[in-house]
């Protein structure tokens, strides 16, 4: 076996020294703990590309792309996927592979930011609320697709109302008319009809309730076992989508109007870049796009194995993947339709799809691959799981039981989803649940990283696993570019506050406090867990001090008064501030 001796020499002078059995398989991390690892790389690899191009890319981008000036909005989107997404990209997956921990337990690095583990885990756990109510209703529609003819085509059904209008009426000009696809929606499936608004929600539908209930099972049975589980179901639920869209785009293109769908995909209307809730959306939409700032990202690579190649095998990869399906996905989005709107999945998807010849199997075929992706998605609940068996280690021997729990108190919460008014629930968690709170918790994840733990340790770390440490561009964005972006974007989009709303209706004034509620409920984690370590640390202020930004594993030297971060430098000294490090590796057998 290879044994490795680290000498760490100290600018005064004073000498330590470690070491550590390493295993050939790289399964070991130096600190000798062992952990469950991912079948094969490519299991990672899915889970990963399953997460980050989710649901998201079908249910929120191309109503964004569309409401904020087509092509225009993939000007700062791209601009910021650039100088944030994939540095921040890359930061999660070696965090978590480097410390082979969740969400909070990686911050043993640096003890006072625990807080914002607790803060994406609670995140992950609020999307997971509506993100099952999604699925549930992809599932409906999918059983509602095996029918000679599709529910949705014709006005003549009991759900429907006299302003109903078929496709084909001219009479769709008329502001009072609704479209079939629209009222099955509305009226067939969530009976918002039945509902006069957010305090008049009714009884959980039994149709909804069913679909949602299967869903946790599936969710349950994905995620029971860990990642030897998960790792083996991402093999059809990532990759279906790429087919699924790719027949799709194919015969989408064939259509009349298509070379015009394009052509409003790629035009280009400035003046939206002068609106900053543009920018806001566009930065938020990159967290749910690559699944940043949701815990995911280091769940899944606190699994890998500790020599794995966070950088070439993931970060490289994982992009080249992502942007191949969001610009197939959203070419075929603006073939099929031009509209607009928040339930474009549930209303403009189906319309699209009833236009083609065979409608009923496209229909089966497109939410089959709509559920691949919302499982996929549900990657979130691992976040959960794995951030809080981490945590709490009496946990870890009952993560069945625990997994148990989880979803079915998920199931609870998302019932009330699929009441007559469980759409304005949706709408609420929707717009509160992950948006400030999630650029915040990010811009923490950075500010933690970049400057208390140190873009140069942090370098040293990566190195330590791929054998290079990341280049300028990487250092740079962590320290500088991405903070300051983050900071920037959460002040504006605390300053540009835009109250929800669904279609014509608008939530009161006590809906919108509690969505606040729920947003700071996430965020108050990071200075309530701060403020708790900091009070039961021992010592003086500095002692407290010290012991809070300074890694668990040197605590030993505060004792000491060895601090790395407040190490007085004389004229002397040498000029690099970081402890030098002289590897002897010894080989046996």
């Amino acid at each position: 076996s290879k044994v490795e001796l680290i000498l760490v020499k100290e600018q005064n002078g004073v000498q330590f020294t470690s070491s550590a059995l390493v295993s050939p398989s790289g399964q070991t991390h130096p600190s000798g703990e062992e952990r469950e690892t991912w079948g094969k790389k490519i299991d990672f690899l899915l889970s990963v590309i399953g997460f980050a191009v989710d649901l998201a890319n079908v249910w929120r981008f191309p109503y964004l792309c569309y409401k904020n000036g087509g092509g225009a909005f993939l000007v700062p989107y791209l601009f910021f996927m650039v100088i944030a997404g994939m540095p921040l990209f890359y930061m999660e997956l070696a965090l978590g592979q480097y410390n082979r921990e969740g969400a909070a337990g990686v911050w043993k690095i640096c003890p006072i930011f625990k807080g914002v583990g607790f803060t994406v885990i609670l995140i992950s756990l609020y999307v997971g609320f509506y993100y099952n109510v999604i699925i549930a209703w992809a599932l409906f529609y999918l059983f509602s697709s095996f029918s000679g003819e599709l529910p949705w085509i014709h006005c003549n059904n009991t759900w429907n109302s006299p302003n109903c209008s078929d496709l084909n009426s001219t009479l769709l000009n008329d502001t009072y008319k609704t479209t079939p696809a629209l009222e099955y929606f509305e009226r067939g499936v969530l009976h918002l009809h039945e509902s006069s608004g957010i305090d008049d929600l009714g009884l959980p539908r039994w149709q909804l309730t069913s679909c949602l209930a299967v869903v946790i099972v599936v969710l349950y049975f994905s995620l029971w076992k860990g990642v030897k589980t998960s790792g083996k179901v991402v093999w059809i639920t990532a990759t279906m989508p790429y087919v699924v869209l790719t027949v799709l785009l194919l015969r989408g293109i064939t259509l009349p109007g298509a070379i015009d769908g394009i052509k409003a995909y790629l035009s280009v209307d400035f003046l939206r870049l002068c609106d900053a809730q543009v920018w806001i959306e566009a930065a938020t939409q990159i967290c749910f796009s690559l699944g940043v700032g949701f815990g995911v990202l280091i769940a899944f690579s606190s699994y890998n194995k500790f020599s794995n190649n966070c950088y070439r095998n993931n970060t490289e990869s994982c992009s080249l993947w992502f942007v191949m399906l969001c610009m197939m996905l959203r070419c075929w989005v603006f073939v099929f339709c031009l509209s607009p709107g928040p339930g474009l999945v549930f209303i403009i998807y189906p319309e699209a799809i009833a236009t083609l010849p065979g409608s009923s199997v496209w229909a089966v075929i497109f939410f089959i691959m709509l559920l691949t992706l919302g499982i996929d998605s549900m990657g979130g609940m691992e976040s959960v799981i794995t951030g809080l068996t981490d945590e709490f280690k009496f946990l870890h021997k009952h993560r069945e039981l625990f997994t148990l729990f989880i979803v079915v108190f998920t199931f609870l919460i998302s019932l009330i989803c699929v009441t007559n008014g469980g759409i304005y629930v949706f709408t609420l968690l929707d717009h509160f649940a992950a948006g400030t709170s999630i650029l915040f918790g990010v811009l923490i994840e950075a500010i933690g990283i970049s400057w208390f733990y140190g873009v140069d340790r942090f370098s040293d770390d990566i190195q330590e696993m791929i054998g290079q440490r990341p280049g300028l561009y990487w250092r740079l964005c962590w320290k500088f570019v991405s903070p300051c972006f983050l900071l920037f974007m959460v002040v504006v989009s605390f300053a540009t506050f835009n109250p929800p709303k669904y279609g014509s209706y608008y939530f009161p004034a006590w809906a919108t406090m509690l969505g606040w509620c729920l947003s700071i409920s996430s965020m108050i984690m990071v200075p309530l867990y701060a403020f708790y370590k900091f009070c039961s640390l021992p010592g003086s202020f500095c002692d407290k001090l010290a012991y809070a930004i300074t890694p668990e594993t040197e605590h030993h030297l505060v004792e000491r008064g060895e601090v790395r971060q407040f190490t007085v430098r004389s004229h002397h000294t040498s000029s690099h501030h970081t402890a030098k490090q002289t590897r002897l590796q010894q080989f046996n057998g």
